[in-house]
């Protein structure tokens, strides 16, 4: 076949009259080719290395401070390099290799870089001081002090002109250790709504004693890591939290993306995997060419982007180990149960959305069959660790196995042609979206490759979505990408017949189907896992629903942060659905500091709990009213201490480690980080408004995303606020508990929100 002669650069005969080279000048033009674009690549990393190390300087403020510098010494006839070569010419015949005005010339340039040095680190220090400053924070909606004004301009100021996606990060203040005292007193308010007196009384004194004893031994060994390392909690939260779990991470660790609701750009699935792979790659450029912008200057952008493809969890027997693979140049892509290996470059370029589609119609047109266990050798990835990393030990650490692993997991990133149909379907939308997160968040528990980054779905009928595994990010970085791809598809375009615009390459060599050699034993082994990931998903009740009685638009005129009026109304819901109120986690960033993670909101308060029993008991509109901006109150001040390093659940968490270390046994730790989240909630946020004209088009509304639940008898509940008049919520939780039912918890989430906003009397207009 022409394809496959392609792909080989030369071939050799030996004969009594010498070697005769049969060369292929195409393979070596591609060869060559991409030797350049990998070089192109490394160039362009260099410069951004370059100017972010430099900044807030950059080469033309190097060249003004430079030439002001010799400008002024020669006006005024002084010696720029300050006598720095008179000195040294008392020990080193310097007169013999320059002349006088070589070493002005010399001297006035080292000075001058110097000088131009000591401007850069001025501005960079002063930016981490304004950085540090969360003033700002403080204003109440719609009004803007004077103080965070004059704060913003000198932000801006010292910023410098053009900022690319790393270039705050040596700006960036250190995240604080608060004191050991607020931690504690911070704790005890949070759990006072849900213990009676006696074991209030009872963990007051646990806190009191941790306090007064292990307390400050703890906390002597965090300041001093603070001040050694870039963030005293991500390396351990990575570790601890995601790394060394042994439990499947399918359902309980990985979340999903989900498509449009209401537009279906295509119902070809390859034309639709065509844009969206595509579009995928463009962003990977920006990032290598560090042209994704700071989300803004008050929330600059994390360096977790750096490790958005070609990363994988590397699981062992003990811990799992996040691989990253530099300059990756195809995927892999799944369907009907065989692996494939796509390149994504050709002639030295990256392939076009209708070349894309290209080559996913030959693997949809691809009849072979599966071999012996390649079908369901995913499954390993969605079940129990332990089994599939003593697997991989076995039956993958050499020849074809280790091969086509490496194929799968040095990939930019794993894509799925799932052979189901997915959709918001207007007639059926309860059972329809069910259907559609049940199917991103775990699938048939065999068709996504659940350790790498992330997995792209498309489905059979057009629709897509995306599983991303969760150690190496946090959704909202995840959502950045997504949202990229969303508003790319509809500038890509269709043609009328639905394919991607262009024309196929005739000369493009196919996908490489990958190739197995499985034995029973671990096909066995493959069973077992599936066996258990099974389990876990038809445990998983998912119910995802559009809220579009209203949005943030009129929550606004309500003077009401629309975060706290969500999370209230998911109070009261908890308490209607189980007659009582729960510990309940909130997701914060704290990308305000370097490596910055995210922060708990504990949104279970003594003042949200007044609210919702005057919402039980007959009480006048006017107190409960009084009582719910109490409560929001509460909770945007709770918001902002996370926000700015004065959340307590990552102190708490890092103080435990360290006395795990120490081999001391704290019962206040233990007892804290023993307590179950049976209500975890996160907002995804819209970060890129600008992609979306939503006013326009309010057609182009994501879904947002969702996750397992974290408890098993409690509720997950992901929402996201989209334009002014919708909120998107997904609720997980688990059949197997008698205390939990997803439908009828949304139910109650969305009379909660109803009753709510019927405390306040707006006029006819507003509504």
């Amino acid at each position: 076949m022409a394809e496959a002669h392609q792909a080989v650069a030369f071939q050799f005969t030996v004969s009594p009259d010498g070697i005769d080279l049969h060369l292929c000048h195409e393979a070596l033009r591609q060869v060559y080719l991409s030797g350049l674009h990998s070089w192109k690549k490394r160039f362009v990393r260099f410069k951004n290395g370059v100017m972010t190390g430099v900044y807030p300087g950059s080469p033309a403020g190097f060249m003004v401070v430079v030439v002001s510098y010799m400008s002024y010494n020669k006006y005024k006839q002084l010696d720029p390099s300050l006598g720095l070569f008179a000195k040294l010419g008392q020990h080193i015949p310097i007169s013999r290799y320059m002349s006088s005005d070589s070493q002005r010339i010399v001297g006035g340039v080292l000075v001058g870089t110097s000088l131009w040095i000591t401007i850069i680190m001025i501005m960079r220090n002063v930016l981490k001081s304004l950085l540090s400053w969360h003033g700002w924070m403080q204003e109440r909606h719609g009004t803007v002090s004077w103080s965070s004004r004059l704060w913003l301009l000198l932000v801006r100021l010292f910023s410098g002109r053009k900022p690319m996606l790393y270039s705050f990060q040596n700006s960036l203040p250190r995240l604080p250790v608060p004191s050991v005292k607020d931690t504690c007193k911070r704790y005890l308010e949070s759990v006072r709504p849900l213990m009676d007196d006696e074991q209030y009384d009872r963990m007051k004194g646990l806190a009191k004693d941790f306090e007064k004893n292990l307390g400050p031994r703890v906390q002597w060994y965090l300041k001093l890591k603070s001040w050694w390392a870039s963030n005293y909690v991500s390396d351990w939260w990575e570790e601890y939290i995601y790394l060394r779990g042994r439990a499947p991470i399918m359902v309980n660790s990985n979340y999903y993306a989900m498509d449009f609701l209401y537009v279906f750009p295509t119902s070809i699935q390859a034309a639709r995997a065509g844009n969206t792979i595509h579009a995928i790659m463009l962003y990977r450029r920006k990032l290598d060419r560090a042209q994704i912008k700071p989300v803004s200057m008050e929330f600059p952008c994390l360096p977790v982007f750096l490790f958005y493809f070609s990363r994988f969890l590397l699981n062992s027997v003990d811990v799992h180990t996040l691989q990253h693979m530099n300059e990756s140049k195809h995927i892999a892509v799944y369907h009907k149960g065989r692996f494939f290996k796509v390149w994504m470059f050709y002639d030295g370029r990256l392939l076009l959305p209708r070349e894309i589609e290209q080559q996913m119609e030959r693997i949809l047109a691809d009849q072979s069959e599966p071999l012996p266990g390649e079908e369901r050798l995913a499954a390993l990835t969605a079940g129990d660790r332990t089994p599939w990393a003593k697997a991989r030990e076995t039956f993958f650490s050499r020849g074809k196995n280790k091969q086509s692993l490496d194929a799968i997991e040095k990939a930019a990133f794993f894509v799925t042609l799932d052979d189901s149909e997915q959709l918001y379907d207007k007639d059926n939308p309860v059972q329809s979206l069910d259907s559609f997160a049940k199917s991103l968040l775990h699938g048939k528990c065999y068709d996504r490759w659940f350790d790498k980054s992330f997995n792209m779905i498309l489905f059979k009928n057009g629709t897509m979505g995306l599983n991303a595994e969760h150690s190496w990010a946090d959704a909202p970085i995840v959502g950045h990408l997504w949202e990229h791809v969303l508003s790319m598809d509809p500038k890509l375009g269709y043609t009328e017949d639905g394919h991607c615009c262009g024309k196929p390459h005739p000369n493009l060599p196919g996908p490489m189907r990958l190739q197995w050699d499985i034995p029973a034993e671990c096909q066995e082994v493959i069973q077992s896992s599936l066996t258990v990931a099974r389990a876990l998903a038809d445990d998983v009740d998912c119910h995802s629903f559009p809220f579009t009685q209203f949005g943030k638009g009129l929550i606004k005129k309500c003077r009401t942060s629309p975060d706290a009026f969500i999370q209230i109304a998911l109070q009261l819901a908890h308490y209607r659905d189980k007659g009582k109120f729960c510990l309940t986690y909130e997701a914060s960033m704290t990308r305000l500091f370097r490596e910055g993670r995210t922060e708990t909101v504990r949104s279970c308060t003594t003042e949200s709990c007044d609210f919702v029993r005057s919402m039980i008991r007959d009480e006048t509109r006017e107190e409960r009213l009084r009582l719910l901006k109490v409560a929001a109150e509460k909770h945007q001040n709770m918001y902002r201490l996370a926000m700015t390093g004065g959340g307590i659940d990552r102190h708490l968490f890092c103080m435990y480690v360290v006395s795990k270390y120490l081999g001391e046994d704290s019962p206040f730790l233990k007892e804290v980080l023993s307590e179950p989240w049976r209500l975890s909630t996160s907002q995804t946020p819209m970060q890129q408004l600008e992609l979306f004209d939503l006013v326009r088009h309010p057609e182009y509304a994501s879904s947002g995303g969702g996750f397992g639940p974290v408890a098993d008898d409690g509720y997950g509940v992901s929402y996201i606020i989209v334009g002014e008049n919708l909120i998107n919520f997904h609720i997980s939780s688990k059949f197997s508990s008698p205390e939990t039912d997803s439908h009828r918890f949304g139910a109650n989430i969305r009379q909660a929100m109803l009753d709510i906003l019927g405390l306040f009397q707006l006029d006819n207009k507003a509504k």
